[in-house]
Parts: structure tokens; sequence; C-alpha cells
């Protein structure tokens, strides 16, 4: 039954307001009775002072107790609640007004008297002689003789008469109704308070049920959390907004790493693919050459070697780039970078594939608009870029074509296009082509190609922190592009120092 927040609150709420009650109910009460013997013993503060004015009063003997009987009959005509006392300067009762065996103490305390005659502040309780241990309020003055007091004229404001009648008045029917009021009040005010804890806790329990949603479910549903307050909102709302936010990023670390785990199937997949293809065809042409050697001829052997060694080499392409990109996927710090001139560094990729362009019969062209500014970056991995897109680009032109790489200079970076005149990317495969060991159509293939040239050119650009794009139509050729930032003097040496 506790389990439940709201249930927590509103048993707290229901205890407080018990508690509370019952605190106000006896502070009500005990103001209420303080406050009438305050008001009582403020009425009778000046009878004693009065009938000492205008009594006189003795404290010999039987012409002390003859004197308080004459002054208890007149007081008791007009007062009937009042006990009249003589009390010596010691607090002895010297004289009372009772019958006797009605006074259980013959000595009272004379400190509350001093108070009272003083002026101290009211109510001031003094020794009720009827009683045991009772205190009641009183009224008190000195009776003097030649200036000096001899004793103390000692009247309890509420004698027994008055006890019996306030006891009557607590059950009377005003005090009832007083007391079910402010039970109804408290019943009341508790009710309202569980509603309003109600209210306030329904946003926290609908995003509660979210949040257990999407630990089941592994997603949130929006429509179920509360609706954002407009401004600042409250706690709850800011609850809400980072839970929403948290959520989101979850779910789109969830998916990344879905396709993170797709990826790495296909990888090893197409490794497993890639690395067996060259190997089966180099092991079969080694065991071949082992187990003919006798029988073949010198020519024979020789193709079967050059095979294997051909097999060879694209396997060890294949490792070397695998290894490229697991070190470039591993190395997520900005690579050390300097000012180079991109122009001089193109012609110089340029001129190591001239031969292979000529003798394939395709025109490799550079150019530049105008003068170009240093960029900034890795010059070995930048170099690595030309090589790989060169590469594919020759690759894919036929005989008469043309490959063009052309650079242009902007405000704050210097843009590479590499085109061709091959047989350009289907439009279904333009999405992919930067994917790892992704195959495209027929047309697009290479018997000699591992598919990580492109992956590596990406990535390679990524920590350069620019990006690599590709524009085609089939049968037109292909042009991809990227750009670096020009180089500034208040530009830090190397990437790693502005990190």
């Amino acid at each position: 039954m506790l389990r439940t927040l709201y249930a927590r609150l509103a048993l707290a709420v229901l205890v407080l307001f018990l508690v509370v009650g019952c605190v106000f109910t006896g502070l009500m009460v005990y103001t209420m009775d303080m406050y009438q013997q305050e008001v009582s013993q403020k009425l009778h503060r000046d009878t004693a002072s009065y009938i000492v004015a205008h009594h006189d009063l003795s404290i010999e003997g039987a012409e002390a107790q003859a004197s308080v009987n004459m002054l208890f009959e007149s007081l008791m005509v007009v007062n009937p609640n009042v006990e009249v006392y003589l009390v010596d300067l010691d607090g002895n009762i010297v004289a009372y007004s009772a019958a006797p065996g009605s006074v259980r103490r013959m000595r009272v305390d004379t400190a509350p008297i001093g108070r009272f005659i003083a002026g101290a502040e009211l109510p001031i309780f003094g020794d009720d002689p009827r009683r045991d241990s009772g205190h009641k309020i009183f009224s008190a003055a000195p009776v003097l003789r030649d200036g000096e007091p001899v004793c103390y004229l000692y009247i309890i404001a509420g004698g027994e008469r008055y006890d019996s009648i306030a006891a009557m008045l607590r059950g009377s029917y005003i005090l009832r109704l007083s007391t079910w009021g402010l039970a109804a009040a408290t019943v009341f005010a508790a009710l309202a308070g569980l509603a309003v804890f109600a209210l306030l806790t329904r946003r926290l329990r609908r995003l509660s049920h979210a949040v257990q949603r999407f630990e089941r479910e592994g997603r949130v549903d929006v429509h179920a959390l509360p609706a954002p307050v407009p401004g600042s909102g409250d706690e709850l709302d800011h609850l809400n907004a980072a839970f929403r936010a948290m959520a989101e990023r979850i779910a789109e670390r969830m998916d990344d790493l879905e396709q993170a785990d797709r990826l790495r199937r296909e990888l090893v997949a197409n490794v497993s693919h890639d690395l067996r293809t060259p190997l089966a065809s180099l092991q079969g042409y080694l065991d071949t050459v082992l187990m003919k050697h006798d029988v073949l001829s010198d020519k024979e052997r020789r193709t079967y070697v050059e095979i294997a060694a051909r097999h060879s080499r694209r396997l060890g392409a294949l490792v070397a780039e695998l290894f490229e990109l697991a070190c470039l996927d591993a190395n997520d710090r900005p690579p050390e970078c300097e000012p180079f001139s991109l122009e001089d560094l193109a012609q110089d990729v340029a001129q190591e594939f001239a031969l292979q362009a000529r003798e394939a019969g395709i025109a490799l062209e550079v150019s530049a608009q105008g003068a170009l500014p240093l960029v900034y970056g890795n010059i070995a991995m930048i170099e690595r870029v030309l090589e790989n897109l060169l590469r594919n680009a020759l690759r894919f032109t036929p005989a008469g074509g043309q490959v063009q790489l052309r650079l242009a200079a902007g405000e704050e970076a210097v843009s590479v296009h590499l085109s061709d005149t091959g047989c350009g990317i289907a439009p279904e495969d333009l999405p992919y082509i930067f994917d790892r060991f992704y195959q495209p159509h027929k047309e697009r293939q290479a018997s000699d190609g591992v598919g990580l040239g492109l992956a590596i050119s990406r990535r390679i650009l990524e920590l350069h922190g620019s990006r690599i794009e590709a524009r085609s139509e089939p049968q037109r050729g292909a042009t991809f592009s990227f750009e670096l930032p020009v180089y500034r003097e208040d530009r830090p040496r190397r990437a790693s120092e502005a990190a």
C-alpha cells in the first residue's frame, strides 16, 4: 500500500494534519484557559487592595477570624466564588473563610504574592489552600500597621464553586461544536491536501510509467510524457526534458550500435570473402606447382607463379588497407597538421600516375584557378586521399577517356574536384560507395580492387574536419569533391595544439 510516492505523501499529510490538529486543539484549549485566567485575575486585581482600604482587618486570634467572617459574609453577597484568607508574612494562614476541615494547607508560598504586589505580568498562580498541590489565580494586598505590612489579604479568585461551573462548561454544546468544527476543518484540509498532491504527482506518475516502459521496451512514447510547460517550468519539467533528451540519446546510441554491429558483421563477411578468394587462388596455384612440378613446362610453371604472386600482392594490399583503416578508426585525435601547397602536392601525385595514364590511353590533367593559398592539414594523409581517388578514376576510365583534378580557392577553404569520364556510378550504389567492402554493380567493379580506398579517404577527411562527396551519372563519369581549410597566421601549428 505504501510502495508508491503518492501513498507515502498521503500518509504523511494525514499524520501531519492529525498531529497539527491535536497540537492546535491542545494549544487552543490551553491558551483559552490561560486567557480566561488572565482576564479573571485582571478583573480581581484590585479586589484585595480595595478590601484592605475599606475594612479594618486584625490578625490577633479570634478577632482575625471574626473580621474575616464578617468580610466573607459581605463578599459572598457580591461574589460567591471568592475565598478569603489572612496570611502572615511567613505564609501561615491565620484566618480563612471556609468550613472547618475544608482547608488542607495552612501555609502558602509568599513568593507569588510578592510578585503580584510588585505588579508582575499576569497571570500569576498561587497556592490553593483547599488542595494539597493545586494552584489558582488570586488577588493579594498587604495589611499595614503604622505603615508597615503585618500580613496579607489573600483572595482566591476562583473557588470550588467556580471550578464546578468551569467543569460543567467544558462539556457544553458550544465547546463540543467548536471541537467538531475544528475536526471537520482538519479533515477537509487533509482531503484538500490529498487532492493537491494527486494533481502535483500526476506528471510524476506519467513520467514514471514512461521510464518503466522505456526500461521494458527500449523506447519512449513522447505522448505518454507530461506536456512541457511554456517558460522555465518547475523541477518536474526539467526532469521531463532531461529524460526526453536522455531517451533520445540512448535511442540514437542503440541505433548506432545496431548499425555498427550490422557493419561489423558485413565487414567480417566481406573480409572473409576477400581474404579467402586470393588465399584459395594462391594456395591452389602453389599446390599445382608443387604437385605437378615434374610435368609442367617452364612457361606453365612461370605463369602459375606469376598468378600466385599477383594474388599474394592483392592479399598484401588488402591486409595493409585493413590495418590502415583500423589505425584511422582507433585514432580519434586530430592529425598532426602543417601548412603546405595543395597544388604542388596534386602535381606530385599526378606525376606518380602519369605513366599508368599514358599506357592506358587516358588524359590526366591537373588545373588550378589562380594562385592558391596554403592549406592546413596532414600532408601524408591528404596525399593518400589523392592517390586513392586517382587510382579509382584511372581504374574505371576506359582508353581515350579523361581524368581531371581541379583546384579552386575560396575565402576559407580550397576545394578539390576529381572527375573522370568512366562508366559512372549507378544511382542505387551512390549512397554506399564510401562504405567498407561495398560491392557495386558489375560495371563499376575491378578485379584488383579491395573496396577500402574510398572508406580510408572518407575517414582521413573526417579527421581533418572535412567531408567527401560524390556525384555521378551512369556512363558519363563521376566527380569526387572535398575541401581543406586555408592556412591562417593565427592558426596553431598543429591540430593537437589547437585541441
